[in-house]
């Protein structure tokens, strides 16, 4: 017979206080409630047909085939029926939301952040001596070793020596500073000049950089981003109390005037 371990309501509340979860959670239920209202004052709708098919999306997304799989994830979520058309309607609510208040600045916007959205696939091998790091650069400019057997020779750890130190596709705002300025100026393929940072040494191999296409998915990004910002502003803007504040309080002066 196994053991059963009961757990509160309080006790859940209490976990989320001491894990210092509690901010992260306010925040979300304060930008639902910012969303919800703002989406009234603009007349936004939220069709049936639409939470279907984002319930749809999101049950795929989550490989839910069958009732049963979903069923097991609603249990493991602690969420009911009901529970789960919210979270979807909330879902197509904010993305309603993004689009009517940002969707037709996308374009401005790109184009006044273009260089932001420019990405490079790069390879990299850090170093602790600088002099070698330069010998090896050197030596990849003149033919003398591949910028892959460097990263064979050179790199400790096992699963990037096997990819040669590859970083995948990156954007500007994802490399270091000093770092960002000599990628994006190369002229790929080439091994640019090693970078010395806090870090180490950098010798960097510029397989690719791509310039930026705004399509459906750049445009989707760049809706989500001003959106995210322009719910941190709202957030900052107001002051937010809740009952656990409340609650708080008085044991918080008593411990004051023990002191």
């Amino acid at each position: 017979m196994s053991q059963v371990l009961t757990i509160s309501v309080s006790d859940i509340i209490r976990n989320l206080k001491l894990s210092s979860q509690v901010p992260g959670m306010v925040e979300a239920i304060a930008s639902q409630k910012i969303i919800q209202e703002t989406a009234q004052t603009a007349g936004i709708i939220v069709t049936p047909a639409e939470v279907q098919e984002a319930g749809d999306n999101l049950r795929l997304a989550n490989k839910l085939v069958k009732v049963q799989d979903t069923l097991a994830w609603l249990a493991k979520h602690h969420l009911s029926v009901d529970d789960f058309e919210e979270l979807v309607y909330n879902k197509v609510l904010a993305k309603k939301l993004a689009d009517y208040l940002f969707g037709g600045e996308v374009e401005r916007f790109f184009y006044q952040h273009q260089l932001d959205y420019v990405s490079a696939i790069t390879y990299e091998v850090i170093f602790d001596d600088r002099d070698l790091a330069l010998e090896l650069f050197y030596a990849i400019e003149e033919g003398e070793i591949s910028f892959p057997e460097v990263a064979r020779l050179y790199i400790q750890d096992p699963e990037s020596r096997c990819n040669y130190g590859y970083q995948g596709r990156r954007h500007r705002k994802d490399f270091r500073p000093e770092i960002a300025a000599s990628v994006f100026a190369a002229t790929p393929p080439q091994v640019i000049k090693p970078i010395g940072t806090a870090k180490g040494v950098y010798l960097i191999w510029v397989e690719e950089i791509n310039q930026p296409q705004l399509d459906e998915q750049l445009c989707q990004t760049i809706i989500t981003e001003l959106f995210s910002d322009w719910l941190d502003q709202q957030i900052k803007s107001i002051e937010i109390i809740t009952q656990i504040d409340l609650d708080t309080i008085q044991p918080q002066k008593e411990l004051m005037g023990s002191i």
